[in-house]
């Protein structure tokens, strides 16, 4: 097998140096020619548009990043010109940018195109003041390239709300889904009723909530991103702050009068809004005719579409249906009802390094594009488990890693049938276009994202041999062959396998493609690789067994465990001990927030390497499939890499 190698000539090569070619999302058809245009002497930016300030701006901000002088017009000045094209070059978010010897020219059918061939050129290298010539046609596979945020259950201070909004424009993603009413909360004044955001009918976050300003702040944010904010207030499910503060259920008839009541103050105070999520999920339907009657109420009101979650209540035709539950479904183009997927884009159920690879092979609804009864996607981040503070969300779950793999999947369109969980083996056809986007996005966690939590790390070349199963009979520290001589020739190896995470049984079963295809239970794998190191030193690590879901209700390890299954780590034969868990045996609780259980937000673990090659071994065996509890699950799995650089000993 090929090991993996721990040296800085190898590991350290700067992935980001001048290329055009780090763009994400990739555009659709690219062309890269000889020879670069000068911009030492400035640029003349010709503004004949009286529309596209937002993007003047936006395009003057970028020069200055660039440190080019914005000139007046005159001769051996290049200039730049955003031109809104009478004929329709493609999808209205369509855009061509053009590079040659005397301009950059960037021309759409819509404002919002120009915009996105903006954040493609401010990806460009400038190279001593030149920008290389290109010509790039470009447009999106899917219209609807959304994100949930969920700050029912955990707030969201407005600059971090802001920051991710800048993010998502930067990718070119256009929705905003905001969550914002919840068990736990609600987090919207009411003028009519102000006690109901009171703190007193908050269980997480008591008394925070955004005032109608922070609302409509938010709202100008986000066009001015050309960014619609979808807001969602969940009805009639998910409602135990309304309950609380009302006294009565929603689907009764004093609670639709509240809740309408609510609706339509909203509407007052937001008519820009026409988009609206009215929920429908996790709940039992005790009035048959509570979402019809709504559903008619909100766009009596005026808005013109309406969302629900499928599976939920009992939608309406017109509805447009936000899947979220089930396995791969291919939504056929027939009939008038319209989807967006939302199933497998739940980033808390993924393990942070798993998360890019599962959302780069995605194949959106099991299609290579949007037809007319599948508009696109939303990514959704549910940190249904309490939070000490709200950054550690990022560290939490790969936010931002994801939004980058998600937005390159939702542009490009394509993607794989089915859900993996791995790196595909290196022969696969769609093996080397994973290297090269794990290359882009890491050049961008180094030029982008320097200063915000980025928990992720290249995963290519770290090869594992997996050796088993061997029957454990349900004891999971029994001991097999490999324990005593990890690289004997003698041992069947089972399979190779490629990451930094490896998912051997997902805890959503057989729906996504893992390691073992028929893993049973009361078993024991081992996984091996050799690192070479070219001298002796002592290096960071993430390890890690059982990735906690921010939405189960998983316990704590033990104290000298790595995990509840008997997980162990070795290198050189020698033991690695566990971290000492600050809530060691701490049982799932929600209000308990995370606080070093997974690898992504704990200081890494510090192992010794010789110089020359040093043998790992990992122990991975499992009992019964079946946790403590439902909410409990076994996700039989392990993550080893490392994280920076090396200590000399």
């Amino acid at each position: 097998m090929i090991y993996f190698i721990i040296a800085l000539f190898i590991l350290h090569t700067p992935i980001w140096c001048l290329s055009q070619e780090n763009i994400i999302p990739k555009p659709i058809k690219a062309e890269w020619a000889e020879g670069k245009l000068d911009l030492s002497k400035g640029v003349y930016i010709n503004e004949a548009n009286i529309n596209l300030a937002n993007e003047y701006k936006l395009l003057t901000s970028i020069l200055n990043d660039w440190g080019i002088k914005i000139v007046q017009k005159r001769k051996g000045i290049p200039a730049i010109n955003l031109a809104i094209s009478t004929q329709q070059i493609g999808k209205e978010d369509a855009y061509n940018l053009l590079i040659n010897s005397k301009e950059i020219k960037i021309t759409s059918h819509s404002p919002r195109g120009i915009f996105y061939g903006l954040q493609t050129l401010r990806q460009f290298s400038v190279d001593h003041k030149k920008i290389q010539f290109a010509n790039i046609q470009d447009e999106p596979a899917f219209s609807w390239r959304a994100y949930l945020i969920d700050v029912g259950r955990n707030f969201q201070p407005m600059e971090m709300i802001k920051e991710q909004i800048d993010v998502m424009a930067q990718y070119k993603l256009n929705v905003l889904h905001f969550h914002f009413t919840e068990d736990i909360a609600w987090r919207l004044q009411s003028d009519k009723y102000p006690g109901l955001t009171d703190a007193s009918v908050m269980t997480r976050w008591k008394g925070q909530y955004y005032t109608k300003q922070d609302f409509k702040e938010l709202i100008q944010y986000c066009k001015e991103r050309h960014i619609t904010l979808l807001p969602e207030i969940d009805m009639p499910g998910h409602s135990a702050a309304f309950k609380r503060f009302f006294g009565v259920d929603m689907q009764s008839e004093e609670g639709i009068k509240y809740i309408k009541e609510l609706l339509a103050e909203f509407r007052q105070n937001f008519p820009e809004l026409e988009i609206f999520h009215i929920g429908g999920d996790e709940v039992k339907i005790t009035n048959k005719n509570f979402m019809p009657e709504i559903t008619r109420f909100v766009e009596q009101l005026g808005n013109k579409k309406t969302i629900g979650w499928d599976p939920g209540s009992n939608l309406k035709p017109q509805t447009i249906r936000q899947m979220w539950m089930g396995g791969p479904r291919l939504i056929e183009e027939k009939g008038d009802l319209v989807y967006i997927e939302s199933k497998h884009l739940y980033i808390n159920h993924m393990d942070p390094l798993e998360t890019v690879t599962t959302l780069y092979h995605r194949q959106v609804g099991e299609v290579d594009k949007e037809h007319k009864n599948l508009i696109g996607a939303t990514l959704c981040s549910w940190p249904d488990r309490a939070v000490a503070k709200p950054i550690d969300m990022f560290y939490h779950s790969a936010i931002y890693p994801a939004l980058l793999t998600f937005a390159e999947r939702i542009w490009q369109g394509g993607g794989r049938a089915g859900w993996l969980a791995n790196i595909v083996s290196s022969d696969d056809s769609d093996y080397t276009d994973f290297v090269e986007f794990e290359k882009r996005l890491m050049h961008h966690k180094k030029q982008y994202f320097q200063d915000r939590p980025f928990p992720y790390v290249s995963q290519i070349g770290i090869k594992w041999e997996l050796i088993g199963p061997y029957a454990n009979e349900g004891d999971v520290h029994k001991s097999f062959e490999p324990e005593q001589n990890p690289f004997d020739s003698n041992l069947e190896v089972d399979q190779s396998i490629e990451g930094g995470t490896v998912i051997l049984k997902h805890w959503f079963g057989n729906i996504i493609q893992t390691a073992i295809q028929n893993p049973k239970a009361n078993t024991t794998y081992y996984a091996r690789t050799k690192i070479w190191a070219d001298k002796d030193m002592v290096k960071p690590f993430w390890i890690g067994f059982n990735n906690h879901s921010r939405s189960y209700l998983t316990d704590t390890p033990e104290l000298d465990t790595w995990d509840n299954k008997g997980s162990q780590a070795f290198v050189n034969g020698q033991r690695i001990a566990p971290p000492v868990w600050k809530q060691a045996g701490q049982k799932g609780e929600l209000e308990v927030p995370l606080l070093d259980e997974g690898y992504s937000y704990r200081e890494p673990t510090m192992i010794s390497l010789k110089k020359g090659w040093n043998e790992v071994l990992l122990k991975l065996p499992v009992a019964e499939f079946r946790g403590r509890t439902w909410d409990n699950p076994a996700k039989w799995m392990f993550t080893f890499i490392p994280v920076e650089e090396e200590i000399n000993k």
